[in-house]
């Protein structure tokens, strides 16, 4: 058995959770959202062996280095850091219903990391400048915050979802019994972006270290370090404005939202569409 077919089971757990998942939330219905749990704690027992697996695969082409070099590693490693942090929250605020928002995600990107044409998935020798011990604290740290950006981008939508059933003065408990209050809500998206934004700041920290060690300088302005800091100055305002202004609700979940956005370019955007210093991560 090799790490791909691990890999493609765990997508397969993944999609099958999201399936469960929505049709609990539009169901109303607890077996299904317990299915789609067990079927994630499946996805990411699977998902972990195969990381574990496809690390020792990377012994044969002689380095043995932590499988989070490329596009296609850091595809399914940020699959399990978003699946790894909603079973988190399920547990810790019985809150079965966010996998319909979340594990979705997970799913997509293991999907496109298993059949985009631009994703290469074979192993390949590490460049020099990816060959130091902080790559696994670099990659670890901005993923996990990436992680936890996409679970707030979730519950932002989920945010805008309710208030819209409530404009449209739908009773809640006939049709919003599943998903928490709004102020739940809200709170819990403000405590999942200061967790993401404490991981993105360590990650941009590990980052300059690296790229001091690899190339000299802390920062060169390379494409995916401006984007990084853009998207570190959009968390700092929307968390700064919510310290200060006390903005909440409605606003607080567009900026989940828009903030998630950046993420995305800063990851998929810079990779494939500028060039510099990390366009390996294309590859």
């Amino acid at each position: 058995m090799d790490s791909s077919l691990l890999f493609g089971l765990a997508m397969i757990a993944y999609i099958l959770a999201s399936a469960m998942y929505i049709g609990g939330l539009l169901f109303k219905s607890p077996r299904l959202n317990l299915a789609g749990t067990c079927f994630t704690w499946g996805g990411v027992v699977m998902h972990s062996f195969a990381t574990l697996l496809r690390w020792q695969e990377t012994r044969q082409v002689g380095d043995g280095h932590a499988p989070l070099t490329n596009m296609y590693e850091s595809l399914v490693f940020f699959a399990l850091c978003i699946a790894l942090i909603h079973l988190y929250l399920e547990h810790r605020h019985k809150l079965q219903a966010l996998g319909a928002f979340v594990m979705p995600l997970a799913a997509v990107c293991m999907a496109y990391a298993s059949f985009s044409a631009r994703i290469d998935d074979s192993i390949k020798p590490l460049i020099p400048a990816l060959q130091s011990n902080w790559l696994i604290a670099h990659v670890v740290t901005c993923f996990i915050g990436y992680g936890a950006f996409a679970i707030a981008g979730a519950l932002g939508v989920m945010y805008l979802l309710k208030q819209t059933r409530q404009d449209k003065k739908v009773q809640e408990e006939e049709k919003d019994s599943f998903l928490p209050s709004l102020t739940a809500i809200d709170e819990l998206i403000h405590k999942t972006l200061i967790f993401g934004f404490l991981w993105l700041s360590a990650g941009i920290i590990t980052g300059a270290i690296w790229a001091n060690e690899a190339w000299g300088t802390y920062w060169s302005w390379d494409p995916k370090e401006t984007w990084s800091i853009i998207t570190w100055f959009l968390y700092a305002l929307t968390l700064h404005a919510r310290f200060t202004r006390g903005w909440n609700g409605t606003r607080i979940a567009w900026l989940s939202i828009v903030g998630f956005a950046a993420v995305l370019f800063t990851y998929f955007g810079v990779n494939f569409f500028l060039s510099g210093l990390h366009s390996y991560g294309a590859s």
